[in-house]
């Protein structure tokens, strides 16, 4: 009878940026896809000539073969046809006698027919494809902990300018131009490389742009408006992430800009202050639903969009910016002891502005250990 799937070894075809399962199994970065796959306990990767010597070098991998050779004896046992990634997976397991492997829900589509229809037995992982990703060792809490070091300097970025900025009508000045989500993006972008990571895709949102939570942001930043900062790098040494968020106003706050900060800083806390291992993250989502209900902050969703609370409360953190475990009213998921997740509630209303604070947490049996320090002041 054959085994769990979990005892099926892995196999992954990918590159190590938009798959962190391959740097993970391999522990080395791969801009090109490259085979990687298990047997007998023992990790394998065949790479190109380009490679060879540094995956060797620096990799986890036990055995790293030469793709040249299995391309040679592909291209004599298939004449007809130009061998790829297929046959070389084909002759491979060949050699090692096996027959079956375990495969992530991105393995590409067509490599999955051609191996198929080659005699491979490829089964989709039931959930992630290495479920210890989600527990977190003390190097990898440590990683974490420098990629929002990057973060918290980037929103220092952003924040001098901000503050230092003048109030000239309906615009923003700084060093006498036109403050704007490019021009905060670019200094942001700038401070986080200097400090050894990659800020990609950032959020400088501010009036209603922000109240799209992924809305990136463009265009002047205007005075007594609420301004989205989310900056998420990638530590280029090691590949993981920070994820912060602050939210900022230049000039004065009304008094319902003041009520709304005030809201999701308290769901915040009363957030953290629930979240320990063995949690629901449901139960965690909750104490900012009720947070907000008590506040008067009522989410709705209409056919121009929804406004309130319409987000998850968070997601784990690690090689990837978004992985497991979930904090979300729509997912039931126990968050076990040693992940590592966003805590991140956000309220959003167009002709009022939007708020998110997010932080990142270590989830301990008691109270969390946070792995992101940031100042909460926002109105200057």
């Amino acid at each position: 009878m054959p085994g769990p799937t979990a005892e099926i070894p892995p196999l992954l075809y990918a590159d190590t940026h938009s798959c962190p399962d391959a740097l993970y199994y391999g522990g080395v970065e791969m801009s090109d896809p490259f085979i990687c796959f298990g047997h007998g306990g023992r990790r394998y990767a065949i790479v190109s000539a380009l490679e060879f010597g540094r995956v060797r070098r620096t990799s986890r991998f036990d055995v790293v073969q030469p793709l040249d050779a299995f391309l040679e004896r592909a291209r004599q046992e298939w004449p007809e046809r130009r061998p790829g990634a297929a046959e070389v997976i084909r002759i491979a397991a060949r050699d090692l006698k096996q027959r079956r492997f375990r495969i992530p829900d991105t393995f590409p589509a067509g490599l999955y027919a051609q191996l198929s229809a080659l005699g491979l037995q490829l089964e989709l992982a039931q959930g992630a494809l290495f479920p210890e990703r989600e527990i977190k060792t003390p190097a990898e809490i440590a990683a974490l902990r420098e990629g929002n070091r990057c973060s918290a300097i980037g929103l220092a970025a952003a924040e001098g300018i901000l503050r230092a900025s003048k109030v000239r009508g309906r615009r923003l000045y700084h060093r006498g131009k036109v403050v704007t989500s490019e021009s905060i993006k670019l200094a942001i972008e700038v401070a986080v490389l200097e400090a050894g990571a990659v800020s990609a895709h950032t959020i400088v949102a501010g009036g209603d742009q922000a109240c799209d939570p992924h809305e990136r942001g463009h265009g002047p930043l205007r005075p007594n408006e609420l301004i989205i900062v989310d900056i998420f790098p990638r530590v280029t040494r090691h590949g993981y992430h920070g994820d912060m968020t602050r939210t900022f106003l230049r000039g004065r706050a009304t008094d319902r800009q003041q009520a709304l900060v005030h809201a999701v800083r308290e769901a915040q806390r009363a957030a953290l202050r629930r979240l320990r291992a063995g949690v629901n993250g449901r139960d965690v989502h909750q104490e900012c639903v009720n947070v907000f209900a008590r506040a008067g902050f009522a989410t709705r969703h209409l056919k121009s969009g929804s406004v309130g609370f319409f987000h998850g409360t968070g997601h784990g953190l690690g090689l990837a910016v978004h992985e497991l475990p979930r904090l979300s009213g729509s997912v039931d998921y126990t968050v076990p002891g040693g992940s590592v997740v966003t805590v991140e509630p956000g309220l959003y209303y167009p002709g009022l502005g939007a708020c998110r604070i997010e932080d990142v947490a270590l989830v301990t049996p008691g109270a969390p250990r946070l792995l992101s320090r940031y100042s909460y002041d926002w109105q200057f």
